[in-house]
């Protein structure tokens, strides 16, 4: 089993690398964390409450969700998707979360254009270069051309199948 870090906006186009992941571990079992990560508040109130938040939840649009139930369907190796928010920036609070969730490796962030969800929200690409993660690199495709590339692998599977019969 492997558990893979993907840095996300919770925007469905975050989601256009999976594809490629399920097809080069094809044979493993996939855990999929989704993570965006936050600046520590100053304020003693806003830590004291960060327990019972559920705001940045509500950042993470039905798209998304939509998305992920398609890719969990058409992809039975994926066993579990997780959806988190790490709050903290620093170095050591980004590997106590890496050891807790028993992250493997990263999904490149190299094309990942980062887009705050929040005025605390920090681009994870320095924690993730200093963590020494193994970095998955894979090529992204749309949700829309995963589905063409889909239809075109069963017109072929069938035509297969046809020649096959006569």
């Amino acid at each position: 089993m492997k558990t893979i870090l993907i840095p996300t906006d919770y925007k469905a186009s975050s989601l256009d690398g999976i594809h490629a992941v399920c097809r080069q571990f094809k044979n493993e079992e996939l855990n999929l964390v989704f993570v965006h990560v936050f600046k520590l508040s100053d304020s003693f109130s806003d830590v004291i409450t960060l327990s019972r938040r559920s705001r940045e939840y509500e950042k993470v649009g039905d798209d998304f969700y939509r998305y992920c139930n398609v890719l969990r369907a058409q992809y039975p190796q994926i066993a579990k998707i997780q959806i988190e928010f790490l709050y903290g920036s620093t170095l050591g609070m980004f590997k106590n979360f890496i050891e807790a969730n028993e992250i493997d490796m990263v999904l490149d962030t190299e094309g990942y254009q980062f887009s705050p969800i929040h005025a605390y929200s920090v681009d994870p690409a320095l924690l993730i270069k200093r963590s020494g993660l193994p970095v998955i690199n894979v090529p992204k495709v749309s949700y829309g051309g995963m589905m063409q590339e889909q239809k075109a692998d069963t017109k072929v599977y069938q035509q297969e199948e046809v020649l096959t019969e006569v």
